[in-house]
């Protein structure tokens, strides 16, 4: 499998509002892009997975740093970003931006109420957008579903499945011939629908979002210990040369 190097080598490192007019441009023009909205958690599952070390490394996978924990990793491997493209503020622009431009969108994922609040929450503020369809995470046959929107080819494809299994099933039905954005987006479709209060700007603004969710969910303290500082680790594993270090 691939190293964390690998993986940042492919990172987009430039600016939130150039990464935007990128995938404006790419509805535009109507063709498709898949993003992998990258924490420290989702390259060490490509460490750990060979099929999501297949969808890092492939080459119509587009990977951006929602995490801070992947900008201040890639200092220690020389990889400088200009900021982090947090993947709820991706998912508030695109809507923003298929409703001036009359653009379709498919929902995918989270529970039953919060999809619901969602999609009432685009039908009163994006009045535009036409809602190709919406399932929730507890359906049976995924599968299914994606096959669907593969075959409706949304503008815009929100998967909330978590990670890894929303990057791999659409890794596995992306077709880069024809058009959409599909995008991972984890957790977002509770902040999107109003259901969790994303973390006050003072967090976000010193990039701190991820103590807050800690603080208020202190069952996220094994998750983060799991993917952060295990992925510490592993960078200053791979600056070594592979060398294993003294914890």
């Amino acid at each position: 499998m691939a190293s964390i190097k690998a993986y940042y080598e492919k990172t987009y490192r430039g600016s939130k509002s150039k990464f935007l007019d990128f995938l404006q441009r790419r509805i535009d023009e109507k063709k498709s892009c898949f993003v992998v909205t990258a924490n420290p958690e989702i390259f060490m599952l490509g460490k750990k997975l060979a099929q999501m070390d297949q969808v890092l490394t492939d080459k119509n996978t587009v990977i951006v740093a929602d995490g801070i924990g992947v900008v201040k990793g890639g200092e220690q491997l020389g990889f400088r970003f200009k900021e982090r493209v947090p993947g709820v503020e991706l998912c508030e622009a695109l809507l923003q931006y298929a409703n001036q431009k009359s653009g379709s969108i498919y929902l995918f994922g989270a529970k039953k109420e919060v999809l619901d609040s969602l999609v009432e929450r685009i039908e009163k503020e994006y009045t535009n957008i036409m809602i190709a369809g919406y399932t929730d995470g507890y359906v049976e046959d995924k599968e299914a579903v994606m096959q669907k929107i593969t075959q409706l080819a949304p503008d815009l494809v929100f998967v909330a499945l978590g990670a890894p299994q929303q990057e791999l099933l659409i890794h596995k039905y992306f077709r880069p011939e024809r058009k959409g954005i599909y995008i991972g987006v984890g957790g977002s479709f509770d902040v999107l629908s109003g259901k969790k209060q994303r973390a006050p700007s003072f967090f976000i603004r010193h990039n701190l979002e991820w103590l807050y969710r800690i603080v208020k969910e202190p069952k996220r303290m094994k998750r983060f210990w799991d993917s952060n500082v295990k992925f510490l680790f592993e960078l200053r594993k791979e600056r070594n040369g592979g060398k294993r270090t003294h914890k």
